[in-house]
């Protein structure tokens, strides 16, 4: 399980100063909802109630750090959070921590936020996950961190997933992407080569955890 994610110093980096963030505890109990966010609970399993109230308090605890009241945040299609008018974010789950992530700038389209423990992906998955050139940023590495980092490239890559589903209906495939990363300083590129202009390169941050990661991107 991750560490617990609790503190400024953690979160902020990943984004630029107009984004807040919240965490929550998804083991709590349930937290109070506010106006149409039950209707998602209608039939839900007593383990995703908690897991959405978690995102939903996390969700509004970065609504108060950017001096919002709190409001709804309702559920759309797969599960995918609608956010109130003049918001964007993105919320991410693991078993000990909800992450939230909160925007009102008016410049930045779409936020993508993905928490995912630090275990290593198998080799046979690789070619699934990874461009040629992403494979060979891997056969760079030594051979006990290429599992890791691996994983690390799924976790970018499904944050900016999360991103571009805000924007467009029309999914990304993980071949779309091709990321170009800078350990030393916790930062990404990516490239969308088959899609419009709009989309040539992206940027994001993200944190290695001793048994997980975070990454983030804004996109503009």
């Amino acid at each position: 399980m991750l560490d617990r994610i609790t503190t400024p110093e953690i979160t902020f980096p990943l984004f630029g100063e107009r984004v807040a963030t919240g965490w929550a505890d998804p083991c709590a109990p349930m937290p109070r909802l506010i106006g149409d966010e039950v209707l998602a609970l209608e039939q839900a399993k007593a383990a995703y109630a908690r897991k959405f109230g978690a995102g939903r308090s996390a969700a509004r605890a970065a609504m108060e750090q950017l001096g919002h009241v709190p409001r709804p945040v309702l559920q759309g299609d797969r599960g995918a959070p609608v956010w109130p008018q003049g918001l964007a974010g993105s919320i991410s789950h693991a078993p000990r921590d909800t992450l939230a992530a909160v925007t009102d700038d008016p410049e930045i389209r779409a936020l993508g936020l993905k928490i995912t423990p630090a275990r290593a992906l198998e080799s046979a998955c690789w070619p699934e996950i990874c461009t040629i050139r992403e494979m060979r940023w891997l056969a760079s590495l030594g051979p006990s961190q290429r599992g890791h980092f691996a994983r690390l490239l799924e976790c970018l890559k499904l944050a900016v997933f999360k991103a571009h589903s805000q924007i467009s209906p029309k999914p990304l495939n993980w071949h779309e992407i091709e990321l170009k990363v800078d350990l030393g300083a916790s930062r990404f590129e990516t490239s969308l080569p088959t899609r419009s202009r709009d989309y040539d390169c992206l940027r994001g941050r993200f944190i290695l955890l001793s048994d997980g990661f975070v990454a983030g991107v804004e996109w503009r």
